[in-house]
């Protein structure tokens, strides 16, 4: 068995999550939803596995490094960490209608990841041979993935206010739909997701900056990476920063929390693909 083999099923196991997930909200049926879900546990024992075989993989090759070390391991590793949030959420809430508009995001990085990108392992180059990498790297991407859960759920809202409001009409709502959480349900997992993802972005960002003058001998350099990071911190910011001071929820908080994480994958793939800086070596 090989990490390669094992991101394969993951992949295939994310899909039919995506799938079967969708078909849920066609037929209504809360079997369909269980094995959607299994499908999901599946996935995510598949890639937890995947990253720990590679990590032996690379150690066999004589590199003492976690799997995190390049785009290709980041973004298995952020589809890892969208599962993790998201079968946290599942547990605590239920909302199984949520995994429609999440795994999506996973799947899609798995299949990239798996098509596109060059899996090859390689010897760290010198500024990432730092334990600060991985501490790094696992909070702002689960960070990251709170932000995926968030934006998913606010998508979904987005589509159930219109039509609650139209059921205040007299239109009630069905179909697929009434599949979905209320808007109220669907408004505060946006914030609880969020309230998960920026303590962790927030330390993510202490230990690059922490990483950064290990590396490079300052904390801060206003590197692309850097400051795009701080553009998405305080966007999440000034979102809790609104719902604590000023109330804001809905429709305003929905946006910005789709905001925010257009702002997110924009700071982690724009930046390494198309802007130049200490971090370019991400690309990679």
């Amino acid at each position: 068995m090989t990490s390669s083999l094992l991101f394969n099923v993951t992949t295939i196991a994310y899909f039919a999550a995506m799938v079967i997930f969708i078909l849920y909200l066609a037929s209504k049926g809360s079997k369909v939803a269980l094995v959607a879900t299994v499908a999901c546990w599946i996935g995510f024992a598949a890639n937890t596995a995947a990253i720990g075989m590679r990590w032996y993989e690379a150690y066999a090759l004589g590199f003492e490094q976690a799997p995190l070390s390049n785009l290709y391991e980041s973004v298995v590793f952020f589809a890892w960490s969208i599962l993790l949030i998201y079968l946290i959420f599942d547990v605590r809430y239920k909302h199984r209608a949520v995994g429609a508009f999440v795994i999506p995001f996973a799947f899609f990085g798995m299949i990239w990841a798996q098509w596109s990108l060059d899996a090859t392992i390689q010897p760290l180059v010198p500024a990432l041979q730092s334990n600060w990498l991985t501490y790094h790297v696992i909070t702002c991407f689960i960070g990251y993935a709170g932000f995926a859960v968030a934006c998913g759920v606010s998508t979904m809202y987005l589509i159930k206010i219109g039509k609650e409001e139209r059921a205040a009409e007299g239109s009630p709502i069905g179909g697929i739909l009434g599949m979905f959480p209320s808007a109220k349900v669907l408004d505060d997992l946006n914030y609880k997701a969020i309230m998960l993802g920026f303590p962790m972005l927030t330390l993510g960002i202490i230990t690059g900056a922490a990483w950064a003058n290990y590396a490079w001998g300052t904390y801060w350099s206003w590197d692309p990476k850097e400051t795009w990071s701080l553009i998405v911190w305080f966007i999440y910011a000034a979102f809790l920063h609104a719902r604590f001071t000023r109330g804001w929820v809905g429709r305003r908080a929905a946006w910005l929390s789709i905001i925010g994480f257009a702002a997110t994958i924009f700071c982690y793939l724009g930046v390494n693909l198309v802007l130049s800086g200490l971090h370019s070596y991400g690309a990679a």
